[in-house]
């Protein structure tokens, strides 16, 4: 049976207040779902929240909706807000599944890029150096690696990679909500880029076989600080 968190504990371990109560209840929130301190899979009621942190229902609710867009909880019919349950293993899986679908994409894909889809991957390139919001930082990152999949010319192959990168979506979501927009490599992506433009294939698949490799051992050590193997929030 899962502990019910102490919210009393959260609400004294959030510190001060900040400008608005929304940005104190999410900060809060989000402090204790990447320490571990709510374990994945904790039901957050707002009515027990708003009690908690002495504010009405709205704000938690924009501070609960803030922290899905994060990664960093679910919206589960019949129960409501629910902390993300995310694990080691499962990353390490999804890096296999990735690692074996996308150099192929890249390589089918190369010959038939059009200057179109070129561009459109550099632009965005070019949104997400100005952007930081966690959830669009993720969007734009899975639509620049499909953009340069996108003329392999094999809908099963393609289909079976854009579920596995909207499936490790919620990863690199919750890795930017810990650390920031350091863990997404915009040189590799360039490189990748660049790689693409000159129809250089042995290049551009080796770029992305070391792009996902460094990720990989970051999302690993993002794990390994937290317990071996074990997931943010304690479960193992």
């Amino acid at each position: 049976m899962q502990m019910k968190p102490d919210l009393a504990a959260l609400v004294a371990a959030g510190g001060g207040r900040h400008r608005t109560a929304t940005q104190h209840v999410e900060a809060a929130l989000r402090d204790a779902i990447l320490s571990g301190r709510l374990p994945g899979g904790t039901p957050l009621r707002q009515e027990e929240l708003a009690q908690a942190f002495g504010v009405s229902r709205m704000p938690v609710r924009e501070a609960l909706r803030q922290l899905e867009a994060q990664a960093l909880l679910d919206f589960v019919p019949h129960k409501g807000a629910v902390v993300t349950e995310i694990s080691a293993a499962d990353a390490a899986d999804l890096y296999a599944i990735r690692m074996a679908l996308e150099p192929a994409c890249l390589e089918r894909s190369i010959p038939h890029l059009q200057p179109e889809d070129l561009a459109a991957a550099a632009e965005l390139l070019e949104e997400m150096d100005l952007n930081a919001d966690p959830g669009r930082m993720g969007e734009l990152n899975r639509r620049f690696h499909l953009v340069l999949y996108s003329r392999a010319g094999q809908p099963k192959l393609l289909a079976l990679t854009e579920n596995a990168l909207s499936s490790f979506d919620r990863y690199l979501r919750f890795h930017l909500a810990a650390h920031g927009r350091a863990h997404l490599s915009q040189e590799e992506h360039r490189d990748m880029l660049e790689a693409a433009r000159a129809g250089d294939i042995p290049r551009a698949t080796r770029v992305l076989r070391r792009h996902l490799d460094t990720a990989a051992a970051t999302i690993a050590a993002f794990f390994a600080a937290r317990g071996t193997g074990a997931e943010p929030g304690g479960n193992s």
